[in-house]
């Protein structure tokens, strides 16, 4: 009802959504996590709630959807997370993080762009894709070398604890 999911995932939040993206927390660092694109808090606020010891910025343009974040946050008693309202593109770069994820929110030769610049040299892009995920690492190629990544590769999480794997892109930013 508040477009935060589609209309036919309603069913399958735990399973699908929840759970997919409270194992991405598993390869997370300690340290300052953006999550770009969070719209209902997917990855985001879930990682933050699994790891208390990261601090995660949720980034997301739509006011509507900020507000429902920044309630949740207020509703969780969550003291490791700050709501940005931007676009990734936009977000102020006087501090780079750790890592930066993303769900559901562009492919990759697009999201490369997005993403990378956000990011300290040494840390990480940890971007939830679906089964096409090595495809695009192929497709993003050029992308891939004008933003010096490296460590480039396909991982699976959630083998045999969920029904449907997650499959993130990680990589190193130079």
């Amino acid at each position: 009802e508040r477009g935060l999911i589609g209309p036919r995932e309603a069913e399958r939040i735990w399973s699908r959504h929840v759970l997919n993206s409270g194992v991405l927390a598993e390869v997370l660092e300690a340290g300052h996590v953006i999550d770009v694109g969070s719209g209902g808090g997917l990855p985001g606020l879930v990682v933050a709630i699994a790891r208390p010891d990261v601090h995660v910025t949720l980034v997301e343009p739509m006011e509507r959807r900020t507000a429902w974040l920044n309630d949740q946050v207020a509703e969780l008693g969550l003291t490791n997370v700050t709501v940005v309202r931007d676009r990734a593109e936009d977000v102020r770069r006087d501090v780079l993080l750790d890592q930066v994820t993303a769900r559901a929110v562009s492919a990759l030769k697009k999201l490369i762009p997005m993403t990378a610049p956000l990011v300290r040299p040494g840390g990480e892009l940890v971007l939830m894709k679906g089964a096409g995920a090595a495809a695009e690492i192929d497709a993003a190629a050029k992308q891939i070398r004008a933003y010096k990544l490296h460590n480039v590769e396909v991982i699976t999480l959630g083998e045999g604890i969920l029904d449907e794997v997650t499959r993130v892109v990680r990589a190193t930013v130079e």
